[in-house]
């Protein structure tokens, strides 16, 4: 049996932006540096929207400001990397979030990088690293979802960064 509204669907009104900010703010999530390009022509920028899509074919998704130049980048070059970020790389959280002066490629100086199998930059010493060829992209309002199909794995070591209520932390054991 199906449920139907009285009325179309788009005429339900969404909550208010500030709303939904506060709402998500909850939700704990990684956070991660997706990259793209080498040279001068790397980009790279801090998402807390990744997530594991399917596992056949293994898929992630990454939501990523359609403004950005990491996203015309990733749609160029056709291929991305995910850096997963320990709990003691907060500072590259914060550059990569565009929090200090660096842009383009200068946001890779204070780092220590690799160029993947697929020739992205993979961040040393994250928790772990992913490789992602472009499998499809869709645009929504303000972010475009990239679909990456997972080609290499690296592993890393550590405790991983986590954005919870507007802060970056890390997990304790108890």
């Amino acid at each position: 049996m199906s449920s139907q509204f009285p009325f179309p669907m788009w005429d339900i009104p969404s909550i208010q932006a500030s709303e939904f900010r506060q709402a998500m703010r909850n939700l704990a999530s990684g956070v991660a540096i997706v990259t793209t390009g080498k040279t001068v022509c790397r980009r790279g920028l801090t998402v807390s929207s990744v997530t594991s899509m399917c596992i056949d074919p293994p898929c992630l998704l990454a939501a990523i400001n359609s403004r950005s130049e990491t996203h015309d980048a990733i749609l160029a070059n056709r291929r991305f990397g995910v850096s997963l970020l320990r709990g003691d790389q907060e500072d590259l959280a914060l550059r990569f979030g565009g929090l200090d002066a660096a842009k383009g490629v200068h946001r890779f100086d204070t780092a220590q990088w690799n160029q993947g199998v697929l020739d992205v930059p993979l961040l040393q010493g994250a928790v772990c690293t992913l490789e992602c060829i472009l499998y499809d992209h869709k645009t929504i309002s303000t972010h475009s979802i990239f679909i990456g199909r997972v080609v290499a794995t690296g592993p890393g070591h550590g405790e991983p960064l986590i954005n919870l209520q507007g802060a970056l932390r890390t997990l304790s054991r108890d």
